[in-house]
């Protein structure tokens, strides 16, 4: 995408910012006030329930300090250690792209734009294995039009309906069981139709991957990451979004040289 192009959607993101406050500024003095609730939270807390890959440590937090100090004030203050790649998350290019730029180097207007939200759950209902289709992309431009340049895709597979009941979401809550993982995902051939037909910035998923979870050589995320494009997974209460209209920010952690991390992720609706 060209500059100008990744301008324009920074510009759209923030006229929707705009476009929610239920008071605008009458001058620079003036605060805004944001309509409250016309934002929706599209991230899981990180805590001792979150969900990694079984081969992954999990979700780490200690208070050192958390109490009163000599002085008779109250401090607290702790340390955290997690996987990138765990939770609601970003996967940076460079995860499966040797030349792939890193977390840190995440365009934000990679990481903003209009959701296309594709909905696949009934299928998903009856079919653990089940993967968004390129004729799944079609309907929702049927009824919706055509995916906007700049748009970021969610597919949503119902998938959260499940979180954090790791057997439930993940196929399996055994440790280290990376062969018992069965939830839905993209299909390669989906993921390639966006990017030789769309002008799309990112694809996210309501479930722990891009791919299926019994991918074994993970073609969506070679694909998708290989065309040096975000993805973002574990997508929280993705069944509140509207199929069109949203604005999705996806703001990840600034990890130098990381493949992936932590993303506090929300939707403004219209």
């Amino acid at each position: 995408m060209t500059r100008i192009a990744k301008s324009a959607t920074i510009t759209i993101a923030l006229l929707t910012l705009a476009a929610a406050s239920a008071v605008f500024a009458a001058d620079a003095n003036t605060p805004v006030k944001i309509d409250t609730a016309k934002i929706i939270d599209l991230t899981y807390t990180f805590d001792a329930s979150t969900i990694y890959w079984p081969d992954e440590k999990g979700f780490v937090h200690r208070l050192d300090k958390n109490g009163d100090t000599p002085e008779h004030y109250f401090y607290a203050a702790g340390d955290y250690a997690a996987p990138e790649h765990g939770g609601t998350h970003t996967d940076a290019p460079h995860h499966f792209n040797r030349n792939g730029i890193t977390l840190d180097k995440v365009p934000l207007a990679d990481c903003i734009g209009p959701a296309a939200v594709i909905d696949f759950s009934a299928r998903a209902a009856k079919d653990r294995d089940a993967m968004l289709s390129v004729e799944d992309i079609k309907a929702y431009e049927a009824a919706y039009g055509p995916i906007p340049d700049g748009a970021i895709v969610v597919a949503r597979s119902g998938w959260g309906k499940f979180y954090p009941d790791k057997k439930r979401y993940m196929g399996t809550d055994k440790p280290g069981d990376v062969a018992g993982l069965r939830f839905p995902g993209y299909s390669a051939a989906a993921v390639d139709f966006l990017l030789k037909n769309r002008k799309v910035v990112a694809i996210a998923i309501d479930t722990a991957s891009m791919d299926p979870g019994n991918s074994k050589d993970f073609p969506v995320h070679r694909l998708w990451l290989g065309a040096n494009k975000p993805g973002f997974e574990n997508v929280a209460n993705a069944d509140k979004l509207p199929a069109k209209g949203a604005t999705i920010f996806c703001i990840p952690m600034k990890i130098g040289d990381g493949t992936g991390g932590p993303t506090r992720i929300f939707a403004v609706l219209p």
